[in-house]
């Protein structure tokens, strides 16, 4: 029996022991979640520039499987050329001060990746801030830019970061969040016969944002509303139904009433098909038992 844990970042993970898991099957970790379990995972997936880029500077990527969207690694040569296409010497100066270009040490990297904003834009609203804001010190300028930047990783000898491209050779990219593109991943490098949703919340138990990173860098504020999860639930339904030969396990905290332990309506055909039994709810209770009876 082959089996991948998929870890989502939702507020029921938060008291659950995930260092379990990986001599039942390989674990699958989303964005942020490196910061607390570097050990406990064995592949990291994201799909926004900011955190994958803070994921590569944190050194990770040199010890874990990465995959990361739009990873396009870029000859060393090239560097200079890239920023230059798109401001002249001047305007990267005023830059510079600023701190606009987020990168990690270059060292004897011989390739690069870049994201970010337009660089010409990037000036404009700077100046457009120095003129209307006088006497702002640089602290108060660099939080009203805080959202434009450039992000650069120098890519160190022996890392081990991938486009989510080079999995998908014969697929689109359908520009799915991170935890269906982390199980796309998954069934496809890992071949498993049981995967397991745990901490796949979806849904908000407060009608606040549900995710134990909120607030942090790279992550919306604790104030933000509940996001809207008719996506996730869509990009989870339709890779069951590519996935149709391998069980899913949706883990819930528990068996009450709140949200997040509730059936998702949308995929009740992968849990009632009895052909299929693609989809199955289990509380983490459950899980535990199951697998310490092996």
């Amino acid at each position: 029996m082959k089996r991948v844990f998929l870890l989502g970042n939702g507020e029921s993970r938060k008291d659950f022991d995930i260092s379990i898991l990986k001599k039942y099957g390989r674990v699958y970790g989303c964005n942020a979640i490196y910061r607390d379990h570097p050990n406990d995972i064995d592949v990291l997936t994201a799909v926004d520039n900011g955190i994958s880029h803070e994921i590569y500077h944190s050194g990770i990527a040199l010890k874990k499987e990465c995959y990361f969207r739009n990873w396009t690694k870029l000859p060393a040569m090239m560097f200079d050329q890239t920023l230059k296409g798109v401001a002249t010497d001047e305007e990267l100066q005023e830059l510079k001060e600023f701190d606009f270009v987020k990168q990690n040490e270059r060292g004897n990297a011989q390739e690069f990746v870049i994201h970010g904003s337009n660089m010409k834009g990037m000036v404009k609203v700077l100046r457009t801030i120095k003129r209307d804001y006088k006497h702002a010190t640089k602290e108060i300028v660099q939080e009203k830019i805080n959202h434009s930047s450039i992000y650069v990783s120098w890519i160190q000898p022996d890392d081990k970061s991938h486009c989510v491209k080079d999995v998908m050779p014969n697929y689109k990219d359908h520009g799915w969040a991170c935890g269906a593109t982390s199980g796309f991943i998954a069934c496809k490098k890992e071949d498993p016969d049981e995967i397991y949703l745990i901490g796949h919340d979806l849904v908000s138990d407060t009608g606040k944002v549900n995710n134990l990173y909120k607030g942090t860098k790279n992550y919306v504020s604790v104030d933000n509303g509940a996001t809207p999860h008719n996506n996730w639930v869509n990009q989870w339904f339709t890779l069951m139904d590519w996935e149709r030969k391998r069980k899913f396990f949706k883990v819930n905290k528990a068996i009450d009433n709140n949200p997040t332990n509730q059936k998702i309506n949308e995929w009740s055909i992968w849990e009632k098909d009895t052909n299929l039994r693609t989809l199955t709810y289990i509380t983490q209770a459950q899980l535990l038992d199951k697998l310490q009876k092996e």
